[in-house]
């Protein structure tokens, strides 16, 4: 083991919900107004996973009010509560970059 996994073997999370791209996911974020806290709920699809280890991140993107908004959250990161699986779609692709051009029927994915 290199020291550097092992300084980060403190950081990462114990349950960590298995998500894959293409699924479709509640993010609970715990943020931050002034001085209070509260967890706001980003639901979307996965379209990319990048790093590994204590620096793992995924990409959600949703539509809202007809735009459509990405947002990156790391993985062990403790603002994140949980990520729950709302559904699984079926890709064949690691990263669903096509879905930023396509909206409406056209950005849904199969079902597994």
């Amino acid at each position: 083991m290199r020291k550097l996994e092992y300084i980060e073997k403190d950081y990462l999370k114990e349950s960590v919900d298995p998500v894959r791209v293409g699924d479709t996911v509640r993010v609970h974020f715990r943020i931050r107004e002034g001085e209070k806290e509260r967890v706001q709920v980003f639901q979307g699809v996965i379209i990319r996973r990048k790093g590994g280890g204590v620096s793992e991140r995924f990409t959600v993107r949703k539509y809202s009010y007809g735009v459509g908004v990405e947002r990156i959250f790391p993985r062990h990161s403790p603002r994140v509560e949980k990520v729950e699986v709302v559904r699984s779609g079926r890709v064949r692709r690691a990263k669903l970059y096509f879905l930023r051009q396509r909206s409406g029927k056209a950005a849904r994915l199969k079902d597994i």
